[in-house]
C-alpha cells in the first residue's frame, strides 16, 4: 500500500499468526465489517467478525436523513436544528424535507399537502376490521394491525421499486395513520367514528376524528392545536433507533411499506421504546408531590427505583427535543389548567441537575420527560401516548426506508451470530433416553 495513504488505514496485528493487516478507515472513522473477513489462522476458516449486542457500536447504513451529536445535545434533520423547525416550521413542511431531502417550496408544500389530506379516509372494510376488536383492545395493538392489513387493500405497493408507486403509499401512510389511531381511540370509547374533515389541517384533523361529538363542525383550539404539530415533528426521525431499523430491516425483503410499517410500530409499541413516556408518568404519580422529591432522588441513588426520562442510549447532554417541550408545556397548561404533576417534574429536573450523582453520570432528560404531562393535560389516556408518538414517526420510517431501497449497498438484512451450542452429536431413539441433565439434576 502506498505511503500517502497509510493515515488513512488502521494496522492490525494478529498476534495467533504474527500476520498484520492494514484496513482502510471510512467515513466517520468506520471500519468495514467485510475487511474482518481476511483475518484468520486457516484458509478454511469464516475470518473474523465484529461482536456487537444490540448494535451498540455498529452502522448499518449511510444515511442522509438525521444527524444526532449525543456529546453536545444537537439533533438534525436533513441538517436543519431540530430548533429552527420547531420554532418557523409545521409538521407536513417536515415530512416532505425528511421524504424529499428539501424544504419544499410553496407550491410543492401546497401539492404535498393536497395529497396528503387526501389520502386520509379508510376503506370502508376497515371499520369491520376495527369492530372484531374487544372493546378494550390496546389501540397500538389496532394501529399495527390495521396498517398490516392495509397491504390487502393496496396489492400494487409490492412493487417498490417503482418510484411513482413509492410515492402513492408515502401520501396514503402520512395520511391514514391518524386516521387509524382516531378510529382505535373512538372504538375504545364506544364512540362513533368521525371522518376526516379535509378543510382542516393535518393535525386539527386528527383532533377533529378524536374529539368532536355533536357540534356542526369541530374547531380545533389553536394552541392546542400547534403544541401536538410540534410534538409530532420533535418525534419525526431520530436515526437508526429501534423502530426505524425494524422498518429498514422488515423492507429490506422488499416487502410492501405496510408491513414494514406494521413490524416498526410494533417495534415502538414496547415500553422501552415508545411507552416511556408512560413510565414518567408512573413515576411522577408515585411521587406525589413536589415535597417528596428530594427523598425519592436519595431512592434512585441507592438503587431501589429507577429514575425514569433521564437518559439516552444516545445524548450524554441534555436532549434537545426535550427543552422544546418544557416550553410548549407552559403554553399548553394555559389552555387546559396547570398539570399538578409538571411541577413536581420541574423539581425533579432541577435537583437532578445539580446533584453530581446524575451530572458525573451524564444523565440529562429526555423527550419522554415532560410529554406525557402534555398528552395527559391535552385528555390523552396512556395506552394513546405510543399512538401519538407513531403518527409523528411515519414519515422518518418512510424516509429511511426509500434511502435503504435506493442505496445499492444494501442488501436483505441478514446478521451474523456465534454460535455457542452443542457440538455435533448424533440422534438417539427414545427408547434409548435417560432423563435430561436439567431433570436428573433436580
Amino acid at each position: 500500500m502506498a505511503k500517502e495513504n497509510k493515515k488513512n488505514t488502521l494496522t492490525l496485528t494478529d498476534h495467533r499468526t504474527g500476520k498484520t493487516y492494514d484496513v482502510e478507515i471510512g467515513e466517520g472513522s468506520t471500519l468495514r465489517a467485510m475487511d474482518l473477513r481476511q483475518i484468520k489462522v486457516n484458509a478454511d476458516e469464516f475470518g473474523m467478525m465484529g461482536y456487537d449486542p444490540a448494535f451498540t457500536n455498529t452502522a448499518s447504513c449511510r444515511s442522509t436523513v438525521t444527524m444526532i451529536d449525543g456529546e453536545r445535545g444537537i439533533l438534525w434533520y436533513r441538517g436543519y436544528p431540530i430548533e429552527q423547525l420547531a420554532e418557523q416550521s409545521n409538521f407536513l413542511e417536515v415530512t416532505h424535507l425528511l421524504i424529499r431531502g428539501e424544504l419544499p417550496t410553496r407550491e410543492e408544500l401546497e401539492y404535498w399537502t393536497y395529497e396528503i389530506t387526501h389520502h386520509t379516509f379508510l376503506h370502508e372494510n376497515v371499520k369491520k376490521l376495527l369492530e372484531g376488536f374487544r372493546y378494550d383492545a390496546h389501540p397500538m395493538g389496532m394501529l399495527v394491525s390495521v396498517l398490516a392489513a392495509l397491504s390487502t387493500f393496496y396489492p400494487e405497493a409490492r412493487d417498490v421499486r417503482d418510484p411513482e408507486c413509492r410515492r402513492k403509499q408515502i401520501y396514503r401512510l402520512i395520511g391514514k395513520t391518524p386516521t387509524i389511531a382516531a378510529f382505535a381511540y373512538r372504538h375504545s370509547r364506544g364512540l362513533p367514528l368521525v371522518y376526516p374533515d379535509n378543510d382542516l389541517s393535518y393535525t386539527g384533523n386528527f383532533l377533529n376524528m378524536l374529539w368532536k361529538m355533536s357540534e356542526v363542525k369541530y374547531e380545533p383550539n389553536p394552541v392546542l392545536e400547534k403544541a401536538l404539530d410540534v410534538l409530532f415533528l420533535l418525534h419525526g426521525d431520530h436515526e437508526q433507533n429501534c423502530s426505524a431499523n425494524a422498518m429498514r430491516s422488515v423492507g429490506s425483503s422488499e416487502v410492501d411499506p405496510y408491513c414494514a410499517a406494521a413490524a416498526a410500530a410494533a417495534a415502538l409499541y414496547g415500553p422501552l421504546h415508545g411507552g416511556a413516556n408512560e413510565a414518567v408518568l408512573r413515576m411522577l404519580n408515585e411521587i406525589g408531590h413536589r415535597k417528596n422529591v428530594a427523598a425519592y432522588i436519595e431512592r434512585v441513588k441507592q438503587g431501589e427505583v429507577l429514575l425514569m426520562g433521564f437518559g439516552h442510549r444516545v445524548y450524554k447532554n441534555y436532549d434537545p427535543r426535550a427543552r422544546i417541550i418544557k416550553r410548549i408545556a407552559d403554553e399548553v397548561f394555559e389552555v387546559t389548567g396547570r398539570n399538578p404533576l409538571i411541577d413536581i417534574a420541574k423539581e425533579l429536573e432541577k435537583i437532578a441537575l445539580e446533584d453530581d450523582y446524575f451530572v458525573s453520570r451524564r444523565l440529562y432528560p429526555n423527550v419522554d420527560f415532560y410529554s406525557g404531562s402534555i398528552y395527559q393535560a391535552m385528555g390523552f389516556p396512556v395506552e394513546m401516548y405510543p399512538v401519538l408518538f407513531a403518527i409523528g414517526r411515519m414519515p422518518g420510517w418512510l424516509a429511511q426506508w426509500e434511502e435503504m431501497l435506493t442505496d445499492k449497498e444494501q442488501k436483505i438484512a441478514r446478521p451474523r451470530q456465534v454460535y455457542v451450542g452443542s457440538p455435533q452429536r448424533d440422534y438417539v431413539p427414545l427408547e434409548k433416553r435417560g432423563k435430561s441433565p436439567a431433570k436428573a439434576a433436580s
